[in-house]
């Protein structure tokens, strides 16, 4: 878990703002009792989550596929190439939605914005390492060459997050 009491007390208040704005059939399926707080969340989300990342096309239609999420500091990451179209259009229009669906018993939906970042640059040696931690014990050095041959990654700042969790499904 990379989160710090700042980080889980930020998601923490999304999360609560969220539920709040809910709609009466969410709220009715998410009821307290199933739902996650932040440090739990944060504890169920460490190493690689697999999300469904949805973006939209300059028509507006969505589009969705796959992605490598890294839960840290309380935000969902992910990394592509920037030849996939999934960069071009972030860098037109940076509003996402993902899931992370293991199974019927867990689920977690975060709607925000997509932020590119340089996983190279100081302020991101933290998570750099985290991806090097995560990522290179699976797929060798060569992972970790990649990541240097222009792999980018991005955080999504979220307007709202769901949490759902019902472990006796």
């Amino acid at each position: 878990m990379n989160e710090r009491p700042e980080d889980l007390a930020e998601l923490q208040a999304v999360l609560d703002r969220s539920y709040e704005e809910a709609g009466p059939h969410l709220r009715d399926i998410t009821t307290p009792d199933r739902r996650l707080d932040a440090a739990q969340l944060a504890e169920r989300l460490t190493g690689m989550r697999l999300l469904v990342l949805a973006t939209s096309t300059r028509d507006g239609r969505p589009i969705n596929g796959p992605v490598d999420g890294i839960f840290h500091r309380g935000r969902f990451h992910f990394g592509s190439s920037p030849e996939s179209l999934r960069y071009r259009h972030l860098l037109e229009r940076p509003a996402v939605s993902a899931t992370h669906l293991p199974d019927e018993s867990f689920a977690v939906t975060v709607h925000g914005d997509a932020e590119l970042i340089d996983v190279h640059a100081p302020e991101h040696a933290e998570f750099e390492r985290t991806l090097l931690d995560i990522y290179v014990p699976r797929y060798g050095e060569q992972w970790a060459e990649m990541l240097d041959g222009g792999a980018w990654y991005a955080r999504i700042h979220p307007r709202r997050m769901f949490t759902f969790w019902m472990p006796e499904v």
